[in-house]
């Protein structure tokens, strides 16, 4: 099988399972609303580098380590400062909602200056703000990099990025978000995707299950539920429930195209009207072959090398295939299958198409 029709053929098994669209559950497609995390920031040092740290012309860093050798009475200049040793990083976090104080959450570290590795290095202290400013936990400890590198006599060896690491529970939650799913004895959900005939299925399976609830679809994205005297009491045991209902959403007729990777990915109500498509090809070979010149006798000349260059056009003849009308996106593919291109003559194909439009969906180039 040749490589473009073993693309082909993925992409008609990914097709066929996506037309497919099984049930899932409303935890997987919706979120409670007001239960959110929050991101967090900070600005530290890591110290303990094996002389892969910033460099002396890294100001900040020198004046970082100076401000907090202050704290510790300690004054040293920053000018004269050789921080080879240390790294100044950026901590950054996500509060889950409801996070309580004391709680641990993963901390990411990432080098701001112009340090090699962070391998073996320790983050001190580092508060963590949220966007009001304020702070909502601290951060400290060794970090895990996740690769290595070293270097030795002019040669060196590399694995992963070494100027990113991560210190698994390494923060401290000192500050709780106060967060409520309640409001006016409702509960809102709402869709990581917005769409109205999703947020019209989802109110019908809540009712179906949980009748009382009076649930209604107020847009595309949220759908209320009004809670009962019964729910009111016990508002956990009821959200629990509520996202183990299983739906079927809907999802828009969509190709996505990636054209730095080369990448076609077809949705499931994609369909096609008939058309025509001329695809052909034009190749340009361009070959150079080394000639010996040799002078006429007696002329005084000298024998010399020179290069000729042959340049061959050749354009394969057209092909106008019919594509007949397909309604599901098996038919689809089989149709385009017939051409027998490459994944990147797929794209201009599918994007002539849309502007002809015989292909019925929405196509989205990253």
């Amino acid at each position: 099988m040749k490589p473009t029709q073993s693309i082909v053929v993925w992409l008609l098994s990914c097709a066929v399972l996506a037309w497919a669209t099984p049930d899932v559950r409303l935890k997987d497609i919706a979120q409670v609303y007001g239960a959110r995390g929050n991101q967090l920031i900070g600005y530290g040092l890591v110290v303990g580098l094996e002389g892969t740290g910033d460099s002396k012309g890294t100001l900040f860093t020198t004046q970082s380590v100076a401000n907090m050798l202050q704290r510790f009475g300690i004054s040293v200049p920053a000018g004269q400062m050789k921080v080879k040793n240390i790294a100044a990083v950026v901590v950054t976090a996500d509060l889950p909602p409801f996070a309580r104080e004391g709680s641990r959450i993963d901390v990411t570290v990432s080098s701001l200056g112009d340090a090699r590795s962070l391998q073996g290095g320790t983050l001190l202290q580092t508060p963590l703000m949220g966007a009001d400013g304020n702070v909502y936990a601290v951060a400290q400890g060794p970090l895990s990099v996740g690769g290595f590198g070293a270097s030795s006599g002019g040669s060196s060896q590399q694995k992963n990025h070494l100027t990113v690491g991560r210190i698994p529970a390494g923060a401290i939650v000192e500050r709780e978000v106060p967060a409520s799913v309640v409001r006016d004895n409702s509960v809102l959900i709402t869709l990581n995707t917005p769409d109205f005939t999703t947020a019209a299925r989802v109110a019908s399976a809540i009712r179906q299950k949980f009748p009382q609830t009076l649930p209604r679809a107020l847009d595309a994205s949220t759908i209320k539920v009004e809670l009962s005297g019964e729910d009111r009491e016990d508002t956990v045991t009821l959200i629990a429930a509520l996202q183990e209902i299983t739906v079927q959403p809907d999802t828009p007729a969509r190709v996505v195209i990636n054209e730095r990777t080369g990448t076609v990915v077809l949705g499931g109500n994609v369909t096609l009207s008939p058309a025509a498509v001329a695809h052909g090809n034009l190749t340009v070979r361009i070959e150079a072959k080394p000639q010996v010149s040799q002078p006429a006798p007696l002329s005084g000349g000298t024998t010399t090398t020179t290069v000729r260059r042959d340049v061959k056009v050749t354009e394969q003849a057209e092909r106008l295939v019919a594509l007949p009308e397909a309604v599901t996106v098996e038919q689809v593919v089989k149709a385009l299958n017939t051409l027998g291109v490459s994944p990147r003559d797929l794209m201009s194909i599918l994007q002539a198409l849309r502007a002809a439009g015989a292909l019925h969906a929405e196509v989205e180039v990253q």
